[in-house]
């Protein structure tokens, strides 16, 4: 950067006590088999329920998803989406739950199943960050670092493929 100005496409955005700068990645993620099939990019400070729709790709059975996405069931374009919603619970209610584990207990066992189903979308981040060293955008602006992760991801499923054929028995 010749000019030392910061990237306008790219925006600034807190968490908890943190301030970030940035770009955001959302993918949707297939729960059988933890292939991503969608990624959208975003600058940081846009809110992740903005891009549920624009995540699904219209199969779904049930739509798991963090916190960030509380609420998603009731937006005007997802109404009519005949799916099971899975989306967590947020940290402090989870705390809340338990305070009291034996009166909460199916209610944490639940959140514990729902944070298993939606570790398979951490896997493609993992992948692209340790495999291929993905550690932070590298060009100015949102369409050529989309470029770049939407060839991560992509990589980052054919990693996944392999994985998967390797664990299957052979036969001779």
């Amino acid at each position: 950067n010749k000019k030392n100005e910061r990237d306008p496409d790219m925006h600034q955005t807190k968490k908890g006590n943190e301030w970030y700068f940035g770009m955001k990645a959302h993918i949707g993620v297939d729960a059988k088999s933890g292939l991503t099939h969608t990624l959208v990019t975003t600058a940081a400070n846009e809110h992740d329920l903005n891009q549920m729709k624009n995540l699904l790709h219209g199969d779904e059975e049930f739509i798991s998803a963090d916190a960030g996405y509380q609420g998603a069931e009731k937006r005007e374009e997802l109404k009519e989406k005949d799916v099971e919603w899975l989306i967590a619970e947020r940290p402090g209610k989870v705390r809340a739950l338990k305070k009291h584990p034996r009166k909460n207990k199916t209610a944490i066992n639940i959140e514990y199943l729902k944070a298993s189903i939606r570790a398979k979308v951490e896997h493609p981040f993992r992948i692209i960050k340790c495999q291929f060293g993905f550690i932070k955008a590298r060009y100015k602006g949102l369409v050529k670092n989309d470029s770049q992760l939407a060839m991560l991801f992509t990589l980052a499923n054919v990693f996944k493929v392999d994985q998967m054929l390797r664990r299957q028995p052979r036969s001779v």
